[in-house]
């Protein structure tokens, strides 16, 4: 397959520090182009990351007619108007969580999504801990997946960072509860019939910065979540079944350079004594997400799917942010 040519919109940190060098490692691609409002900044990281042009404003690597696909990390707020302009230019779009701040934001992209690619940039779903974990729940490992656990936060309260902006899409729901919607949605195969929220909002930034839910699937499924962006570092995903449980130790940060862990668990008694720990082997989620999007981009005919499947995740928290007002089970 001929390396599909991409172009980096911003120097946002989970493109230098993540994306970008997981991306490097795949002969499928190649980064040849990275933009910044700051030619300053752009030239800096391409120097720094061995990437061949650097651009002053997104509208100079839209114009390159060499560019095929187009990573968009941007904050949440520019998320549809850049992914707009790529689609407009030509280029096919991974977009970074959340896609929009609101469902009905993604319509704009509707007349494109049959004539480009466009994805949400959920990595976790390439990751091999979380494809093993679904084959033993399809497998019937830990019989009928009855519920789902997530617990996601980290501790920020600076004022300047974009997480605790409200007005551009800060707050935990947007930032880290998305993956928990992801994670129900990827263990029960299905959407959520309906859904309630409480959130504890920073008085000073008007963020969530704590949000529970409580999501109820088709036959019954339930996934409960709590995120916070101003709690003690933790993430986990229990999935928890008629005949044992599974624990995902590092869901969504897994490391890029070394093993990740999860366990099985018979559920034989209660103190876990019958827990069995399984090792994945180290695997680049990053890289692995560009190589299927690049793929698609090389194989396949752009469909509306990934444009669908990111609006049910935007319904899902439209409802949840529409619970929280309401004090009642919403329908995405």
């Amino acid at each position: 397959m001929k390396p599909v040519r991409w172009g980096i919109l911003s120097t946002a940190r989970i493109a230098t520090r993540k994306v970008i060098p997981g991306m490097r490692k795949s002969a499928a691609l190649e980064v040849a182009a990275i933009a910044s409002r700051d030619l300053s900044k752009a030239q800096a990281v391409a120097d720094q990351l061995g990437i061949a042009r650097a651009y002053g404003s997104y509208d100079e690597l839209l114009a390159d007619p060499s560019i095929e696909a187009v990573y968009n990390p941007l904050p949440n707020h520019l998320h549809v108007p850049l992914t707009l302009a790529a689609a407009q230019a030509g280029k096919h779009v991974l977009c970074e969580k959340p896609m929009s701040l609101s469902a009905a934001e993604l319509e704009v992209l509707r007349p494109h999504a049959s004539r480009v690619h466009i994805r949400e940039a959920f990595m976790v779903r390439f990751h091999p801990q979380w494809i093993e974990t679904r084959e033993l729940v399809r497998r019937g490992a830990i019989g009928e997946l009855r519920f789902v656990h997530v617990r996601f936060s980290y501790f920020n309260e600076d004022p300047a960072n974009i997480r605790n902006l409200a007005d551009i899409g800060g707050g935990a729901l947007y930032d880290i509860g998305c993956y928990a919607i992801v994670a129900g949605r990827w263990f029960f195969e299905g959407h959520p019939v309906r859904v309630i929220a409480t959130m504890e909002r920073d008085p000073a930034f008007g963020t969530d910065r704590t949000t529970s839910g409580l999501l109820e699937f088709d036959g019954g499924g339930q996934l409960a979540f709590s995120v916070s962006t101003q709690a003690s570092q933790c993430q986990r995903v229990e999935l928890i079944g008629t005949q044992g449980r599974i624990e995902i130790h590092i869901p969504f940060n897994a490391p890029q350079d070394e093993p990740c862990t999860y366990a099985v668990d018979g559920g034989s008694a209660p103190d876990g004594r019958g827990l069995r720990l399984v090792t994945v082997p180290t695997a680049d989620q990053y890289q692995l997400q560009a190589e299927a999007f690049s793929s698609a981009l090389r194989s396949l005919r752009p469909d509306p799917s990934g444009l669908d499947d990111a609006c049910w995740n935007m319904r899902v928290i439209d409802a949840l942010f529409a619970s929280e007002k309401s004090g009642r089970f919403e329908r995405p």
